[in-house]
């Protein structure tokens, strides 16, 4: 059926026999890329400065800290790194150590009972570590006492006893 709106071929005019289509045969396609972005703007050129008289208006730097100083103090609020106390961790080591030498109990002490006292001065970290180095300590001592006895009692024995003394 035809639409009489549409102008066309007329009635009349022969039909002409249609060319069936052949697709294509398939293209490999190029392989495509992402494009890169866009470059960032470029900064803006610094202002031209004059050394000459403005200079005498510019503040003073200020000097680099000490060494040793922190670099700048931290916001008012913000965390605090935690700091271990050294003795703390010096005391827990050598009350440690004291076990496999027989030395170091007494170091292990002195160091704990300074830091308890800089920890509660600083309030710094470490307070457990001064403690455990505290307790191994007095009891290495108490164990080193009580075998140094025990030593001394077990040789006095044999020495006593034993009659094979010749002259």
């Amino acid at each position: 059926m035809t639409d009489p709106n549409v102008p066309g071929k007329p009635e009349d005019a022969p039909e002409t026999p249609s060319v069936p289509e052949v697709p294509e045969a398939p293209v490999a396609a190029e392989p495509t890329y992402a494009e890169a972005p866009p470059a960032p703007p470029a900064p803006p050129a610094a202002p031209a400065v004059d050394f000459g008289a403005a200079s005498a208006s510019v503040p003073p730097a200020q000097p680099a800290p000490a060494y040793g100083a922190p670099a700048e103090a931290p916001a008012y609020g913000a965390p605090q790194p935690a700091k271990t106390n050294v003795l703390a961790i010096v005391s827990l080591v050598a009350s440690l150590v004291g076990f496999f030498t027989g030395i170091g109990f007494l170091v292990g002490i002195v160091c704990g009972h300074i830091s308890l006292s800089q920890i509660k001065k600083n309030g710094e970290q470490g307070r457990g570590m001064a403690i455990a180095g505290l307790i191994i300590g007095y009891i290495g001592i108490v164990i080193s006492i009580i075998l140094t006895i025990v030593f001394i009692a077990i040789f006095a024995s044999l020495a006593a006893v034993s009659t094979s003394y010749t002259y």
